[in-house]
């Protein structure tokens, strides 16, 4: 995998988990408009995704790792959530799959 493409899924991982967040917030009482930026963000994610030029199916095997990566640190030090040990451990086995996915063929 490139540098760039490396890049271009760390950015389109921030989007979506960013752009979940911000809708999450929306529910919780900061209103439509707040929620409306979440879901112009998580359209800006998937355009991000898809300039790597992949098979669908190996584009979003390997993606499916980054987003994991970055949806758990986003927990642990923008919520400041407790990752429990569990998901630690699930998380291995998440890119233990992307990197049979990105390596395998």
């Amino acid at each position: 995998m490139t540098y760039l493409a490396w890049l271009i899924f760390i950015g389109a991982a921030i989007l979506e988990v960013s752009g979940d967040a911000v809708i999450r917030k929306g529910l919780r009482g900061s209103g439509l408009i707040i929620i409306m930026i979440g879901f112009a963000m998580l359209g800006c994610y998937g355009v991000v995704v898809n300039m790597v030029k992949w098979d669908f199916s190996k584009l979003l095997g390997v993606y499916v790792a980054i987003f994991a990566i970055i949806s758990i640190l986003f927990g642990r030090f923008v919520f400041k959530e407790t990752i429990p040990a569990a998901t630690w451990i699930g998380l291995m086995v998440i890119i233990s799959g992307g990197m049979i996915i990105q390596f395998g063929s």
